[in-house]
């Protein structure tokens, strides 16, 4: 069936085209490694991770970079106050993103370019803009001239004379315009620096990005994807400056944004104090829950978070998981991949419809649980597959302490001491160690086929 996808640019669904079938290609604007990411910044990861995965079914050749910025001035701030080179902190963060995306079922991108090895296309990019007319050397930085490119704007919707009477001239005296955004900037000793023709100096953010993008993808990409929050000034930024170093050409055919993760109605900041690293929930919370409250709601609309709606992803969890516990003993085909059930690919198709996506996945739970048989289990096994859900064995899901595995054996010899006391009527001590199960979160269940237990998550 065809993929039809909503465009930021043209503001409309559209039938999904790519400009060389036989090779597909995906951008999408990775993290700066100054510190572990918060929640939000993995809602972008898992839902993009979900459409490449749909376009890998559509298509043989499907090369998707997502790129990591290690050169920015928030890095640079956090290793002078720490007292180290900059690839002290950027190797820790950097493997720590792909480490948190890893365990939210993110399966890693084909290309992951880093802004530090792309110096030399970056600096040919900005000689390419000067002698086209579209960038200027001014005190020792070289800026994109906005007034030069007569579609600035389109993306985001805005009015170049409505951001000139908006901006704060005074900034920096130097600019022809207040609206043209920096290419490359001068380092002062302490800062980290490449010799260029302007002198030793650092790329600005939007050009890395653009540099990255055309060293890999080529002049002209079919997706390129981020956060709203990036359509402007950054994408805009991106639009300008790659068509006009690559002559007038389209730079990115579809822009795909999604919505921001709010906490209880708020946004995340630093200063509300509500921001929450992956690195840590991870430590706390059942992984596919996390990835599954991710894609709860539309990619394109915000998203609030909150301990109840967590609560549920994990309570949705276990009952697919209910389900399949009670199918263990059906076997299915494993030599093949799973098929998609129809109805999930109808909705990721349909501009990646992830709740419509999981509502389906919901139908194959209730039809495996009312008809126990091979056919309906493979079914809630691929719809929950393509989504990155129910990867796991039943019984190690039920077993998870959030995102940890309790010690089964310990489980095990105080239930082994709980049936020895209940077969010579030792109620007492039968229930003293139904409560220190439960202390220890164990949850007993026992039933015709003996004691089954798990590990309440919430």
């Amino acid at each position: 069936m065809p993929i039809s996808l909503y465009n930021s640019l043209s503001r409309r669904i559209e039938p999904f085209s790519p400009l060389d079938p036989n090779r597909v290609t995906v951008y999408l604007c990775g993290p700066t490694v100054y510190n572990y990411v918060h929640i939000g910044n993995a809602r972008g990861p898992v839902v993009f991770d979900v459409l490449v995965k749909l376009l890998r079914r559509h298509y043989s050749n499907v090369v998707y970079a997502r790129n990591i910025t290690d050169v920015d001035d928030k890095i640079n701030t956090a290793a002078i106050e720490q007292g180290v080179p900059i690839g002290t902190i950027t190797n820790r963060f950097t493997e720590a993103y792909r480490q948190d995306m890893s365990e939210l079922g993110i399966a890693p991108p084909d290309i992951e370019p880093h802004a530090t090895a792309h110096i030399g296309q970056i600096i040919e990019m900005i000689q390419t803009l000067i002698r086209n007319g579209h960038a200027y050397e001014a005190e020792g930085h070289v800026l994109f001239d906005v007034g030069s490119y007569s579609a600035y704007g389109e993306l985001s919707g805005r009015d170049t004379d409505e951001l000139i009477a908006g901006a704060r001239v005074e900034v920096a005296p130097y600019k022809k315009n207040p609206t043209d955004f920096v290419l490359w900037k001068p380092s002062t000793p302490e800062l980290p620096g490449w010799d260029s023709p302007w002198g030793r100096g650092r790329p600005g953010w939007h050009i890395e990005c653009s540099a990255m993008s055309e060293a890999h993808l080529g002049p002209t990409i079919d997706i390129h994807a981020g956060g709203v929050d990036l359509l402007f000034p950054h994408h805009e930024n991106e639009i300008a400056q790659s068509t006009c170093a690559h002559g007038g050409k389209v730079f990115a055919r579809w822009w795909l944004h999604n919505g921001m993760l709010t906490f209880d109605g708020r946004k995340m900041s630093k200063s509300l104090g509500n921001v929450l690293h992956v690195h840590e929930l991870l430590k706390k919370h059942p992984h596919e829950a996390l990835r599954l409250l991710l894609m709860r709601g539309h990619y394109r609309q915000p998203l609030d978070w909150s301990d109840a709606v967590l609560t549920q992803s994990i309570s949705t969890l276990d009952g697919w998981y209910r389900v399949l516990r009670e199918l263990s003993d059906i076997e299915i085909d494993t030599t093949q991949p799973l098929a998609v059930p129809e109805g999930v690919e109808a909705a990721l198709s349909d501009d990646l419809n992830t709740p419509q996506a999981l509502a389906e996945l919901a139908i194959l739970a209730d039809a495996a649980r009312q008809t126990p048989n091979a056919s309906t289990k493979a079914a809630l096994l691929g719809g929950g597959a393509v989504l990155g859900l129910l990867q796991q064995d039943p019984e190690t899901w039920f077993k998870q302490a959030g995102g940890s595995t309790v010690d089964a054996a310990h489980v095990e010899a105080l239930l082994e001491e709980r049936r020895a006391a209940r077969a010579s009527r030792d109620f007492a001590r039968a229930d003293a160690i139904r409560d220190e199960l439960s202390a220890l979160g164990v949850v007993i269940e026992d039933g015709a086929q003996g004691t089954r237990w798990s590990v309440s998550k919430h």
